[in-house]
C-alpha cells in the first residue's frame, strides 16, 4: 500500500529535492511551503510521515506540529538548520519523533522516513495494561501516565521508551537497543535522539526515575 509524506519546507530547491527522492522511493508526496498551509495539507490528505522544517513563513515548525498533533497524532521528522540543542527539545516535547540538521543526505532522509513509518505500522505491543514505578501511573490501554498531582503529558515517543524501559524495570537498556526497537534503526550515530527523549522526560517525571547506566543505556527505577 502506498504510503503518503507531506513535505514543508520554505525553500523550493529542498522541497522539490526531497520530494522527487520520496517519490522515486515509491511514496505519494505532498508539498506546502508555509504553516497555515501545512496544517491544511495535514488535515486534507492524511499523511503517514510529516518531513517538516523548523523555520516556516505564517508560523514556525514548532507550531505546525502542535496543531497536527492535537488533531491526530502523526509520526514527524523535524528539520532544523540550528544545532542549539534547545530547539531539539521543544521540536520533540511539541510531539516530532526526530530531528534532523541541515544540511542532511538524502539517503538518511530516506532511511528515517522508512523507520519511521515501520515504528507507526508496528507500535509497541505489551501484554500489561498499568504499571506502577513509585508515583508513576503507566497505563498501557490508555497510554496515559499519571502521579499524585494529575496527568502527565508525554509525546508519543516519550511514552513509548517510558513504557519499554518500566517493562523492564532495573534492566539497563542501551540506546543501540531502543533505537532498533522503538525506531527501527540498527545506526548507533543517531542515539543522541534517545538522549535528548530521555532528558525531555526527566524534565516531565523528575530526574530520579530514569538511571543513566554508564556506557550502556538507561534503566527505570523505583525512586526511594
Amino acid at each position: 500500500m502506498s504510503r503518503t509524506v507531506l513535505v514543508v519546507d520554505d525553500e523550493p530547491t529542498i522541497s522539490e529535492a526531497v520530494a522527487a527522492r520520496l517519490r522515486g522511493e515509491g511514496y505519494e508526496v505532498v508539498t506546502a511551503a508555509d504553516g497555515p498551509s501545512a496544517v491544511d495539507a495535514c488535515a486534507r490528505y492524511d499523511p503517514d510521515v510529516v518531513v517538516l522544517d523548523l523555520m516556516l513563513p505564517g508560523f514556525d515548525g514548532l507550531e505546525v506540529c502542535r496543531r497536527i498533533q492535537a488533531s491526530r497524532p502523526v509520526p514527524v521528522l523535524m528539520l532544523t538548520a540550528k544545532s542549539d540543542e534547545t530547539d531539539m527539545l521543544v521540536g520533540l516535547g511539541v510531539g516530532a519523533d526526530d530531528y534532523l540538521g541541515k544540511p542532511f543526505s538524502m539517503r538518511e532522509l530516506v532511511a528515517r522516513v522508512h523507520a519511521l513509518i515501520r515504528r507507526a505500522e508496528r507500535a509497541v505491543v505489551t501484554e500489561l495494561q498499568a504499571v506502577r514505578v513509585g508515583d508513576v501511573q503507566i497505563d498501557h490501554r490508555e497510554r496515559r501516565v499519571s502521579n499524585p498531582s494529575g496527568d502527565i503529558h508525554l509525546t508519543r515517543t516519550e511514552f513509548d521508551i517510558l513504557a519499554y524501559l518500566a517493562a523492564r524495570p532495573r534492566t539497563a537498556v542501551s540506546r543501540e537497543t531502543l533505537l532498533s526497537e522503538l525506531w527501527g534503526w540498527d545506526d548507533s550515530a543517531s542515539s543522541r535522539t534517545v538522549d535528548s527523549h530521555v532528558k525531555a522526560l526527566r524534565r516531565k517525571l523528575g530526574g530520579d526515575l530514569i538511571r543513566t547506566v554508564h556506557g550502556v543505556g538507561y534503566a527505570v527505577e523505583s525512586p526511594r
